[in-house]
């Protein structure tokens, strides 16, 4: 990890109200009985005020530390705890008290785990289609290492879209995703697209990245098909974690929209505030 450096003062188009509503309290209330995560909360997401109070969460499976370091990330890393085969019971009983019209659930990354925790996300697709048969089930799932048997699982279980995040542009792997590999996560959605489920990915900005790095990224994810990509603005969770190189305009990420559209993608979603999971149901 690079050294604490200080953090840039956020532009005036990042000034956010918060919202504590009858939906936020709920939302609140109904994951801390069930012993359940977020990553609204885990990864201090600055959409969290605005998605609870509007009756909406990402459910965060497989425990709340990851077994990897990326730069970007605010979630824990470490030796994760025991696997709870109960929280597909759980998320399940939260979606359907929570009456969810569209559910996100993703995961940190498991790397001890012999199947990377794709069985535990298969369970919970289940578990959801259970309790509320119209839901519509989005995942956001990691790269298990590339393991197409894992990859399988979750694709055998059809979410009814399956998001795995590219975060960034191949040269800053390195910095940003030391344990993943881009051309690994492009396999993945390759491989998702060609067994029928509807595909999504994102990337944050302002991390060094070229606006021809990004065209470039946008060509890959044409070619293979992907649907729907998300693009906003990375922000520094703490000092320890990678600095914001930049801050993007908001008129740029209306451009990277037409530019991504006009490369073949059917949907690109591009704003500051952007985050996979946000507006995930109007996106749909």
């Amino acid at each position: 990890m690079e050294n604490p450096v200080k953090r840039k003062r956020l532009p005036p188009w990042f000034r956010i109200e918060r919202q504590f509503g009858p939906s936020y309290g709920r939302i609140k209330k109904l994951v801390g009985e069930l012993a359940l995560h977020t990553v609204c909360e885990e990864a201090r997401c600055p959409n969290q005020s605005e998605c609870w109070n509007s009756g909406t969460a990402t459910f965060m499976i497989l425990g709340e530390i990851c077994t990897r370091s990326c730069g970007f990330c605010a979630v824990a890393t470490g030796k994760p705890n025991e696997l709870d085969r109960e929280e597909p019971v759980r998320v399940g009983k939260a979606v359907r008290e929570l009456g969810l019209r569209h559910a996100v659930i993703t995961s940190v990354n498991r790397d001890e785990l012999e199947d990377g925790g794709a069985g535990i996300f298969a369970e919970t697709i289940e578990q959801i289609r259970a309790e509320n048969p119209a839901c519509v089930i989005e995942v956001l799932i990691p790269d298990f290492q590339g393991d197409p048997t894992a990859l399988q699982m979750i694709i055998d279980a059809r979410p009814d879209i399956l998001n795995h995040n590219l975060e960034t542009v191949p040269r800053l792997y390195t910095r940003v995703r030391p344990q993943a590999k881009y051309i690994r996560s492009m396999f993945l959605l390759e491989r998702s697209k060609k067994s029928g489920m509807k595909t999504k990915t994102g990337i944050m900005v302002g991390l060094g990245e070229t606006e021809e790095e990004i065209l470039e990224v946008m060509a890959d994810l044409s070619k293979i098909r992907c649907d729907i990509m998300t693009i906003g603005q990375y922000l520094q969770p703490t000092r320890d974690h990678l600095p914001v190189e930049r801050f993007y305009d908001p008129t740029e990420f209306i451009d990277f929209k037409k530019k991504g559209e006009g490369l073949g993608i059917p949907w690109v979603e591009a704003g500051p505030l952007v985050r996979s999971s946000y507006h995930a149901d109007k996106l749909i």
